[in-house]
């Protein structure tokens, strides 16, 4: 069982791109409404997936750019890693079945 990793512009190469298994970033703001939807879904898969999948959440007015590597216009944004490339991205508050089978994906 893991926790949600706090992804920052300073640790993402290091803890996503550099990860020796899949990961998922959940970019995000406190403001947004939609991210507070799709928040208890990722801490939930991050506690069913935590040992098999690196998940994140990057907010994106503290960590500028990071969002703006991956052209992150709208949030919430999930993007899903296998080997530091993006395999799959997730706008808008979705239904907890897309996400995970976006991460089923890279299992």
């Amino acid at each position: 069982m893991a926790e949600v990793l706090e992804v920052t512009d300073s640790n993402f190469e290091t803890e996503i791109i550099k990860s020796d298994k899949p990961a998922m970033v959940d970019f995000w703001a406190a403001w947004c409404g939609p991210c507070k939807m799709v928040a208890p879904v990722v801490k939930e898969l991050a506690e069913e997936y935590g040992d098999r999948v690196t998940i994140g959440k990057c907010n994106v007015d503290q960590n500028p750019v990071t969002p703006s590597r991956y052209g992150i216009r709208s949030i919430p944004t999930l993007i899903v890693f296998k080997d530091g490339q993006v395999v799959e991205q997730i706008i808008g508050a979705v239904p907890r079945d897309n996400i995970e089978a976006a991460l089923q994906k890279v299992l």
